[in-house]
């Protein structure tokens, strides 16, 4: 059992007395920072709290727009998703002047998935935010520090140490203004916006580096302008549906035969993947206490890496993690709404294990650098969707997914591919890697002082660059 004490003068503003907020972990850390530079959040930010939910609501969305509205899910740590935006009309972002978010802005987390915060930048597209975050716009403080400090474990314990709620948790504003800020010289906040700004410049080279390699392999397949029409309606045949055993009628749609019809006109011709590539689905049953990186949906990015897993021990893995990988593979998932989630495993995760909501692929006709990139395009794609079936989980079955017409692609061009992804991940792994020394980098400043841990990202950085 564990036992804080605290004098009645040192109750928040709210006179809060649960034992969660009074914590040993959170007294400590209060201690450490009270011999050192800090200040509260109130007095180094302004706030603008994100507009009612039913200002902005999903009917409003449009297909084509330079305005987007950014949501809680569209928060990541760092930097905002620029894949799959909610896209809003012109009109409507002007109206909602108040909730313009201007560069250097910084939002901030405050309902369902709490405390993650990411920065907006110059090269964003025009938004507004949601009620589940709130806007921080710096004072004095530099942007950028902030924005590593409350993504590093200490700004997280103060940021989540306000939470409150049982079905949904959330924090309000009081709660944001009481977070400890520690606040240490201009050198220091300076250098740590130098390594998230080339983080984000290999972030952004990353994106361009694959962007190209799809734009390559459309490029190939003639199939770069393509835009497939959507006909509302249309005739199906009985033989095809006798054959196929589907009923739905999207699985009909002309669009998916136009598709087919361009991928059979390629000069390689194309096979089904039955015949191309190795679906690994057999259910693995890991070890008792052999700790495994488990993987899920969530973990991809979407530039086709495992970003992240959960390590766990074999007897406590959960029931749905029963697909071995290593590296090499490429896992695609199943699950209609994350198709894009696809990835080829590295070094890092071989001999972990995947959800079921994953098939695991291999080929030794196309390497995995090129079936990445055409089952995250648009006509790898189109037919995982086609496949896609069910009522409560839709998702493609191994039947649907052995019917999906690969192209044959010339070696030469393959080759390529696998250059610039390769080039994406290494790119995108120093990404990560400065990202990774920023948060290390304010754990040391916190725990020992500003000297070493400027030594310590001097000495990192050297290493990075050798």
């Amino acid at each position: 059992m564990q036992i804080s004490s605290i004098k009645f003068s040192e109750l928040n503003k709210e006179f809060r007395i649960d034992a969660e907020y009074y914590r040993e972990e959170i007294l400590n850390k209060i201690e450490v920072l009270n011999q050192k530079p800090h200040d509260k959040l109130e007095n180094l930010v302004d706030f603008v709290v994100g507009p009612f939910g039913s200002t902005v609501t999903t009917d409003m969305y449009v297909d084509e727009s330079n305005y987007r509205y950014i949501r809680n899910k569209d928060i990541t740590q760092f930097r905002v998703k620029d894949y799959e935006p909610a896209l809003i009309p012109e009109e409507l972002y002007e109206s909602l002047t108040t909730f313009h978010l201007k560069p250097k802005d910084l939002l901030l987390t405050v309902v369902g998935t709490l405390g993650k915060a990411a920065i907006f930048l110059e090269d964003d597209t025009k938004s507004i935010f949601s009620c589940k975050s709130t806007l921080l716009r710096c004072k004095e403080l530099n942007p950028f520090y902030l924005l590593a400090y409350l993504n590093s474990p200490t700004g997280k314990l103060f940021s989540l140490r306000g939470k409150r709620g049982a079905i949904q948790e959330g924090l309000n504003l009081s709660d944001l203004k009481d977070i400890k800020v520690l606040t240490p010289s201009r050198t220091f906040q300076q250098k740590i916006q130098d390594l998230i700004e080339i983080s984000f410049a290999l972030s952004k080279d990353a994106n361009s580096l694959f962007n190209e390699a799809q734009e390559t392999l459309l490029k190939e397949l003639n199939l770069y302008s393509y835009k497939p029409k959507h006909d509302l309606t249309f005739i199906g045949s009985f033989n095809g549906l006798a054959e196929s055993g589907r009923i739905d009628a999207d699985y009909y749609q002309p669009k998916y035969k136009e598709l087919i019809k361009e991928l059979e006109s390629y000069t390689n011709g194309c096979k089904t993947a039955k015949t191309v590539i190795n679906i690994y689905d057999s259910n693995y049953t890991p070890e008792d206490q052999t700790n495994y990186n488990y993987i899920e949906l969530s973990n991809i990015n979407e530039s086709g890496l495992i970003e992240s897993s959960t390590q766990t021990i074999g007897e406590n893995l959960p029931s749905r993690a029963r697909r071995k990988i290593k590296k090499g593979n490429v896992i695609l998932s199943s699950v209609e709404g994350s198709l894009e989630s696809i990835a080829i495993v590295d070094s890092k995760y071989s001999n972990s294990v995947c959800s079921t909501g994953f098939y695991v692929i291999d080929s030794s006709i196309i390497n995995s650098e090129t079936l990445l990139v055409f089952f995250k395009s648009l006509p790898g794609q189109m037919q995982l969707k086609k496949g896609c079936s069910g009522t409560i989980l839709t998702a493609i079955n191994k039947d649907e997914l052995e019917k999906i017409k690969i192209p044959i692609i010339d070696n030469a061009i393959q080759n390529k591919i696998k250059k610039l992804i390769q080039d994406c991940i290494s790119s995108r792994n120093k990404a990560k890697e400065l990202i990774s020394l920023t948060l290390k980098s304010i754990e040391i400043l916190v725990s020992e002082s500003e000297s070493n841990s400027l030594n310590y990202i001097e000495n990192k950085q050297g290493e990075l660059n050798a």
